[in-house]
């Protein structure tokens, strides 16, 4: 397994998130406690794995997972309260950033950063940085953030989550990404067709 970078200025955060890492498979994840320093390292090493914990001492932590995005290949999961949730949530899924709100539960962490890795591992090809490689990396990852959101909002399994993002994209006619951004907008309060019509409820 690659490695995985930590961003965050909390030692108690800084702690539980390293652990839950470690469960993961990560190994001694390397842990930075500022933007400007977070960026330095990025140059210097290859990491499978971004979780930025916002508010940084030098930064909000968003600007730094754009940069991740738009430097590295890895998976990068943005974690912030949810009051600046909704507003950072359409331009940081759009680029492939997975936000999570907090508080959140330790299966809440975990999972996006399973799925974020799930989708770096099958569209990475090291190295390859071109637009249209970034561009189905960000779909990959925009699918991943939605089943985050039906998980957590409408109590699905991942499965069922996969299940129903397919269905509205066949039952509406449009691409899996178009649907999912318009799950994305609402924070999981927006889909097209309720769960009911997808045999649950």
């Amino acid at each position: 397994m690659g490695r995985a970078l930590i961003v965050s200025a909390g030692a108690s955060s800084n702690e539980y998130i390293a652990a839950r890492l470690t469960e993961m498979g990560y190994s001694r994840p390397v842990i930075i406690p500022s933007g400007a320093e977070a960026r330095r390292r990025m140059t210097e090493s290859d990491f499978e794995l971004i979780v930025v914990n916002s508010p940084l001492p030098d930064e909000f932590g968003h600007e730094v997972c754009i940069n991740a995005v738009e430097k590295t290949d890895a998976g990068v999961v943005f974690l912030v309260k949810a009051a600046q949730a909704e507003q950072l949530l359409g331009p940081l899924s759009e680029q492939g950033i997975l936000l999570l709100s907090k508080p959140f539960s330790t299966a809440f962490l975990c999972r996006p950063c399973t799925w974020q890795r799930r989708a770096t591992t099958a569209c990475c090809v090291p190295g390859r940085r071109t637009p249209a490689y970034r561009k189905k990396i960000a779909q990959v990852r925009l699918v991943s953030r939605a089943k985050c959101c039906l998980v957590e909002h409408e109590h699905m399994t991942e499965a069922e989550a996969h299940r129903y993002i397919e269905k509205q994209a066949m039952d509406t006619r449009r691409d899996r990404t178009e649907m999912t951004w318009v799950y994305n907008i609402g924070l999981g309060k927006v889909s097209l067709l309720s769960p009911a019509h997808f045999g649950r409820g």
